[in-house]
Protein backbone atom coordinates (compact mmCIF):
# COMPACT_ATOMS: atom_id res chain seq x y z
CA UNK A 1 0.00 0.00 0.00
CA UNK A 2 1.15 3.40 -0.26
CA UNK A 3 2.33 6.00 2.03
CA UNK A 4 -0.54 7.57 4.02
CA UNK A 5 -0.43 11.18 5.27
CA UNK A 6 -1.98 11.43 9.08
CA UNK A 7 -2.26 15.23 9.65
CA UNK A 8 -2.94 16.31 13.14
CA UNK A 9 -0.86 13.20 14.04
CA UNK A 10 0.01 14.20 17.60
CA UNK A 11 -3.18 14.78 18.24
CA UNK A 12 -6.09 13.14 20.34
CA UNK A 13 -7.76 11.00 17.23
CA UNK A 14 -4.46 11.36 14.92
CA UNK A 15 -2.65 9.86 17.16
CA UNK A 16 -4.63 6.70 17.14
CA UNK A 17 -4.85 7.13 13.42
CA UNK A 18 -1.08 6.90 13.23
CA UNK A 19 -0.29 4.19 15.79
CA UNK A 20 -3.64 1.85 14.24
CA UNK A 21 -1.99 2.17 10.82
CA UNK A 22 1.64 1.41 12.32
CA UNK A 23 0.40 -1.40 13.70
CA UNK A 24 -0.97 -2.78 10.74
CA UNK A 25 2.38 -2.25 8.55
CA UNK A 26 1.07 0.46 6.70
CA UNK A 27 3.84 2.87 5.72
CA UNK A 28 2.66 6.31 7.53
CA UNK A 29 3.95 9.78 6.89
CA UNK A 30 2.99 11.96 10.07
CA UNK A 31 2.61 15.69 9.33
CA UNK A 32 4.32 17.47 12.44
CA UNK A 33 5.30 20.85 12.85
CA UNK A 34 8.96 20.01 14.93
CA UNK A 35 9.89 16.22 13.96
CA UNK A 36 12.56 16.47 16.71
CA UNK A 37 9.59 16.88 19.81
CA UNK A 38 6.66 14.33 17.87
CA UNK A 39 6.98 11.18 19.55
CA UNK A 40 6.10 9.02 17.10
CA UNK A 41 5.35 5.08 16.59
CA UNK A 42 8.34 3.13 15.30
CA UNK A 43 8.88 3.22 11.54
CA UNK A 44 6.50 6.12 11.43
CA UNK A 45 8.05 8.88 9.19
CA UNK A 46 8.01 12.27 10.27
CA UNK A 47 7.75 15.30 8.05
CA UNK A 48 7.78 19.11 8.77
CA UNK A 49 4.38 20.56 7.83
CA UNK A 50 1.87 23.54 8.41
CA UNK A 51 -1.84 23.11 6.95
CA UNK A 52 -1.53 27.35 7.12
CA UNK A 53 1.35 27.27 4.75
CA UNK A 54 0.63 25.57 1.42
CA UNK A 55 4.04 25.73 0.31
CA UNK A 56 5.34 23.33 3.36
CA UNK A 57 3.51 20.58 1.94
CA UNK A 58 4.98 19.56 -1.49
CA UNK A 59 7.45 16.79 0.33
CA UNK A 60 4.67 15.70 2.92
CA UNK A 61 2.20 15.02 -0.25
CA UNK A 62 4.98 13.09 -2.46
CA UNK A 63 4.30 9.77 -3.50
CA UNK A 64 0.96 9.87 -0.99
CA UNK A 65 -2.45 8.53 -2.67
CA UNK A 66 -4.18 8.77 0.45
CA UNK A 67 -5.12 11.48 3.92
CA UNK A 68 -6.15 11.60 6.95
CA UNK A 69 -7.64 15.20 7.09
CA UNK A 70 -7.74 16.91 10.40
CA UNK A 71 -8.19 20.77 10.41
CA UNK A 72 -7.32 22.40 13.83
CA UNK A 73 -9.87 25.35 14.07
CA UNK A 74 -7.71 28.09 12.12
CA UNK A 75 -8.44 30.36 8.94
CA UNK A 76 -8.95 27.80 5.90
CA UNK A 77 -6.21 27.86 3.88
CA UNK A 78 -7.82 26.84 0.15
CA UNK A 79 -4.43 25.92 -1.40
CA UNK A 80 -3.64 23.81 1.27
CA UNK A 81 -6.99 21.38 0.54
CA UNK A 82 -6.53 21.81 -2.86
CA UNK A 83 -3.16 20.41 -2.43
CA UNK A 84 -3.82 17.94 -0.61
CA UNK A 85 -7.00 16.51 -2.14
CA UNK A 86 -5.66 16.16 -5.60
CA UNK A 87 -7.66 14.37 -8.01
CA UNK A 88 -5.80 10.85 -7.21
CA UNK A 89 -5.84 11.10 -3.91
CA UNK A 90 -8.75 10.18 -1.52
CA UNK A 91 -9.10 12.63 1.84
CA UNK A 92 -10.63 10.91 4.78
CA UNK A 93 -11.61 14.61 6.34
CA UNK A 94 -12.65 14.71 9.93
CA UNK A 95 -15.26 16.85 10.35
CA UNK A 96 -18.77 17.71 12.36
CA UNK A 97 -22.28 17.49 12.35
CA UNK A 98 -22.82 19.84 9.49
CA UNK A 99 -25.26 20.12 6.47
CA UNK A 100 -24.49 19.53 2.85
CA UNK A 101 -24.64 22.78 1.10
CA UNK A 102 -26.47 22.96 -1.78
CA UNK A 103 -24.76 24.80 -4.91
CA UNK A 104 -23.87 28.35 -3.97
CA UNK A 105 -25.04 28.29 -0.50
CA UNK A 106 -22.60 30.00 1.71
CA UNK A 107 -20.88 27.76 4.88
CA UNK A 108 -21.99 28.77 8.15
CA UNK A 109 -18.63 26.69 9.51
CA UNK A 110 -14.93 26.34 8.31
CA UNK A 111 -15.91 22.60 8.29
CA UNK A 112 -18.61 23.11 5.63
CA UNK A 113 -16.18 25.37 3.13
CA UNK A 114 -13.79 22.40 3.45
CA UNK A 115 -16.02 20.03 2.78
CA UNK A 116 -17.38 21.79 -0.30
CA UNK A 117 -13.65 22.59 -1.28
CA UNK A 118 -12.83 18.76 -1.23
CA UNK A 119 -16.05 17.96 -3.41
CA UNK A 120 -14.89 20.55 -5.45
CA UNK A 121 -11.39 19.32 -5.96
CA UNK A 122 -12.47 15.96 -7.83
CA UNK A 123 -10.55 13.76 -4.98
CA UNK A 124 -12.17 10.56 -3.69
CA UNK A 125 -13.69 11.69 -0.14
CA UNK A 126 -15.27 10.36 3.01
CA UNK A 127 -15.98 12.35 5.71
CA UNK A 128 -16.19 11.69 9.36
CA UNK A 129 -18.93 13.90 11.03
CA UNK A 130 -18.65 13.33 14.73
CA UNK A 131 -21.17 14.76 16.64
CA UNK A 132 -19.00 15.51 19.77
CA UNK A 133 -15.55 13.98 21.15
CA UNK A 134 -16.10 12.73 24.95
CA UNK A 135 -12.70 14.15 25.55
CA UNK A 136 -14.51 17.52 25.72
CA UNK A 137 -15.02 16.61 28.73
CA UNK A 138 -11.83 16.31 30.29
CA UNK A 139 -12.45 20.48 30.48
CA UNK A 140 -13.98 19.55 33.56
CA UNK A 141 -11.43 18.02 35.37
CA UNK A 142 -10.56 21.46 37.56
CA UNK A 143 -14.06 20.58 39.10
CA UNK A 144 -13.96 16.76 39.25
CA UNK A 145 -11.08 17.29 41.42
CA UNK A 146 -12.88 19.18 43.82
CA UNK A 147 -15.95 16.68 43.62
CA UNK A 148 -18.69 19.08 42.07
CA UNK A 149 -19.39 20.26 38.72
CA UNK A 150 -21.12 23.25 37.88
CA UNK A 151 -23.30 23.93 35.03
CA UNK A 152 -26.39 24.37 33.77
CA UNK A 153 -28.73 21.75 32.20
CA UNK A 154 -27.29 18.49 33.81
CA UNK A 155 -30.13 16.87 32.56
CA UNK A 156 -28.76 16.95 28.68
CA UNK A 157 -28.38 13.85 26.97
CA UNK A 158 -25.17 13.56 24.61
CA UNK A 159 -23.81 10.44 22.95
CA UNK A 160 -20.22 11.62 22.96
CA UNK A 161 -17.96 9.24 20.88
CA UNK A 162 -14.59 7.98 22.50
CA UNK A 163 -11.69 9.24 20.32
CA UNK A 164 -10.25 5.98 19.86
CA UNK A 165 -13.72 5.01 17.90
CA UNK A 166 -13.12 7.94 15.42
CA UNK A 167 -9.62 7.06 14.48
CA UNK A 168 -10.65 2.93 14.14
CA UNK A 169 -13.18 4.25 11.17
CA UNK A 170 -10.71 6.38 9.80
CA UNK A 171 -8.47 3.63 9.19
CA UNK A 172 -10.98 1.60 7.91
CA UNK A 173 -11.47 4.14 5.12
CA UNK A 174 -8.34 4.76 4.67
CA UNK A 175 -7.31 1.47 4.10
CA UNK A 176 -10.38 -0.41 2.40
CA UNK A 177 -12.50 0.09 -0.47
CA UNK A 178 -15.87 1.58 -0.69
CA UNK A 179 -15.86 4.70 1.52
CA UNK A 180 -15.41 6.95 -1.49
CA UNK A 181 -18.50 9.66 -1.69
CA UNK A 182 -19.75 9.09 2.11
CA UNK A 183 -20.19 11.08 4.64
CA UNK A 184 -20.57 9.45 7.98
CA UNK A 185 -22.29 11.04 11.44
CA UNK A 186 -20.63 9.18 14.22
CA UNK A 187 -22.08 8.92 17.77
CA UNK A 188 -20.92 7.23 20.91
CA UNK A 189 -23.63 4.19 21.49
CA UNK A 190 -26.27 5.60 23.70
CA UNK A 191 -27.15 9.43 24.75
CA UNK A 192 -26.50 9.56 28.45
CA UNK A 193 -27.00 12.88 30.62
CA UNK A 194 -24.41 15.17 31.68
CA UNK A 195 -25.25 14.58 35.57
CA UNK A 196 -24.69 10.96 34.54
CA UNK A 197 -20.99 11.73 32.71
CA UNK A 198 -20.21 13.03 35.93
CA UNK A 199 -21.42 10.28 38.22
CA UNK A 200 -19.42 8.05 35.55
CA UNK A 201 -16.21 9.66 35.96
CA UNK A 202 -16.09 9.66 39.80
CA UNK A 203 -16.71 5.73 39.72
CA UNK A 204 -13.55 5.68 37.36
CA UNK A 205 -11.67 7.63 39.58
CA UNK A 206 -12.92 5.76 42.83
CA UNK A 207 -14.88 8.89 44.29
CA UNK A 208 -17.83 10.25 44.44
CA UNK A 209 -18.40 13.72 41.90
CA UNK A 210 -21.60 15.05 41.45
CA UNK A 211 -23.41 17.53 39.63
CA UNK A 212 -24.53 20.65 40.32
CA UNK A 213 -27.09 23.20 38.60
CA UNK A 214 -25.81 26.31 37.63
CA UNK A 215 -28.18 29.31 36.55
CA UNK A 216 -27.92 29.86 32.88
CA UNK A 217 -26.40 33.86 32.96
CA UNK A 218 -24.08 32.75 35.51
CA UNK A 219 -22.87 30.14 33.66
CA UNK A 220 -22.80 32.33 30.21
CA UNK A 221 -20.36 34.78 31.93
CA UNK A 222 -18.56 32.34 33.56
CA UNK A 223 -17.67 30.56 30.11
CA UNK A 224 -17.44 33.63 28.25
CA UNK A 225 -14.57 34.59 30.47
CA UNK A 226 -12.97 31.42 29.89
CA UNK A 227 -13.57 30.47 26.07
CA UNK A 228 -13.79 34.37 24.58
CA UNK A 229 -16.25 33.82 22.14
CA UNK A 230 -19.74 34.47 23.21
CA UNK A 231 -21.38 33.71 19.87
CA UNK A 232 -19.73 30.43 20.94
CA UNK A 233 -20.81 30.32 24.15
CA UNK A 234 -24.42 30.79 23.41
CA UNK A 235 -24.58 28.50 20.73
CA UNK A 236 -23.66 25.50 23.23
CA UNK A 237 -26.37 26.30 25.86
CA UNK A 238 -28.82 26.65 23.12
CA UNK A 239 -27.99 23.29 22.53
CA UNK A 240 -27.67 21.95 25.89
CA UNK A 241 -31.09 23.25 26.78
CA UNK A 242 -32.63 21.29 23.96
CA UNK A 243 -30.50 18.14 24.54
CA UNK A 244 -32.60 18.31 27.93
CA UNK A 245 -35.70 18.14 25.66
CA UNK A 246 -34.77 15.69 23.11
CA UNK A 247 -31.53 13.47 23.17
CA UNK A 248 -28.59 13.50 20.88
CA UNK A 249 -28.82 11.54 18.26
CA UNK A 250 -27.23 8.31 18.34
CA UNK A 251 -26.25 6.55 15.52
CA UNK A 252 -25.33 2.84 14.08
CA UNK A 253 -22.56 3.85 11.93
CA UNK A 254 -19.80 2.40 14.41
CA UNK A 255 -20.44 -1.09 14.63
CA UNK A 256 -22.04 -1.39 11.04
CA UNK A 257 -18.54 -0.14 10.10
CA UNK A 258 -16.28 -2.01 12.48
CA UNK A 259 -18.34 -4.88 13.30
CA UNK A 260 -18.06 -4.14 16.56
CA UNK A 261 -20.35 -2.39 19.56
CA UNK A 262 -19.03 1.93 19.89
CA UNK A 263 -16.95 1.77 22.36
CA UNK A 264 -18.91 3.52 25.58
CA UNK A 265 -18.70 6.42 27.56
CA UNK A 266 -17.87 4.40 30.74
CA UNK A 267 -14.77 2.35 28.72
CA UNK A 268 -13.92 6.05 28.25
CA UNK A 269 -13.84 7.44 31.65
CA UNK A 270 -11.68 4.43 32.53
CA UNK A 271 -9.63 5.23 29.69
CA UNK A 272 -9.01 8.85 30.70
CA UNK A 273 -9.00 8.30 34.67
CA UNK A 274 -5.54 9.69 35.32
CA UNK A 275 -6.60 13.23 33.30
CA UNK A 276 -9.62 13.67 36.46
CA UNK A 277 -7.20 12.66 39.17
Amino acid sequence: MNTILVTGATGKVGGHVVSSLAAKGVPVRALVRDPDRAALPHGVEAVTGDLTAPETMEAALRGVRRVFLMWPGLPVEPKTVEAVAGPDRHVVYLSTDVADLADGEPASSYHQEIERLIRESGAEWTFLRAIDFATNTLGWAGQIRQGVVRLPYGGAARSLIHERDIADVAVEALTSEGHGGSAYLLTGPEAITHTEQVRIIGEAIGREVRWEELPVETARRQLTEAWGDSGFVDARLRAWAGFVDVPERVTDTVPRLLGRPARTFRSWARDHADDFR
